[in-house]
C-alpha cells in the first residue's frame, strides 16, 4: 500500500543528463576525499603493523609500496566507495551531489531502494558512465543502471528536497 508522500515521490520528473553530470561531478569530489581518508588509514595500519614489529619490509619498501603490490588494498578501496554510495542510495536516495542538485533515487513507484537494487546499481553503473545512456533515452531518461535495477532518478522540488530523510516512505 502506497503512502501518499510515496504517491508524490512517484510523481516528479525524470532527471536529465545536464542535473545528473553536476551531481557526478559532485560525488567524485567527495569520493575522492573518502578514498584519500581510506588511504590514511590503511597507511596508518600499515605503519602500526611495522611498529609493533608485527610486519617487516623488505630493503627499500615503503608502506605505500607495500600496501599497493597486491589486490587487497584495491579492492579495500573499492568497498569503501561502494559502502558509501549504497549507503545513502539505501538511506535516504541521495548522496551528497544528490542532495545539493534536487536528484532522488527511487524505485519507479516511489519507495526506497532494496539492497539487492543497490547492489545491482553498484554493479553496473561503470563508475557514473551508464549515465551516458540518458542521452540517448530520451523518452525515460533512465541510465544503465536504472534499468539493470528497476529504479529511476527524479528532479525534485525544493520543497521536497529540504527533507532529509523519507521516514514515511
Amino acid at each position: 500500500m502506497s503512502s501518499e508522500a510515496q504517491k508524490l515521490h512517484a510523481s516528479f520528473p525524470s532527471a536529465g543528463f545536464p542535473r545528473r553530470f553536476v551531481s557526478w561531478v559532485y560525488d567524485f569530489l567527495v569520493a575522492v576525499a573518502i578514498i584519500m581518508l581510506a588511504s590514511a588509514v590503511a597507511l596508518l595500519f600499515a605503519a602500526l603493523l611495522t611498529a609493533f614489529d608485527w610486519l617487516v619490509l623488505p630493503e627499500g619498501m615503503d608502506h605505500a609500496a607495500w600496501l599497493a603490490q597486491g589486490p587487497w588494498y584495491s579492492l579495500y578501496l573499492i568497498s569503501v566507495v561502494s559502502l558509501f554510495f549504497g549507503w545513502f542510495w539505501k538511506r535516504s536516495g541521495q548522496t551528497l551531489g544528490m542532495r545539493a542538485w534536487r536528484l532522488k533515487l527511487q524505485n519507479r513507484d516511489g519507495s526506497r531502494l532494496t539492497n539487492r537494487q543497490v547492489f545491482i546499481r553498484l554493479l553496473t553503473c561503470c563508475a557514473g558512465l551508464g549515465n551516458l545512456w540518458v542521452l540517448v533515452d530520451f523518452k525515460n531518461k533512465r541510465a544503465w543502471q536504472d534499468y539493470a535495477a528497476g529504479t529511476e532518478v527524479v528532479t525534485l522540488s525544493k520543497e521536497a528536497n529540504q527533507l532529509f530523510y523519507w521516514n514515511e516512505l
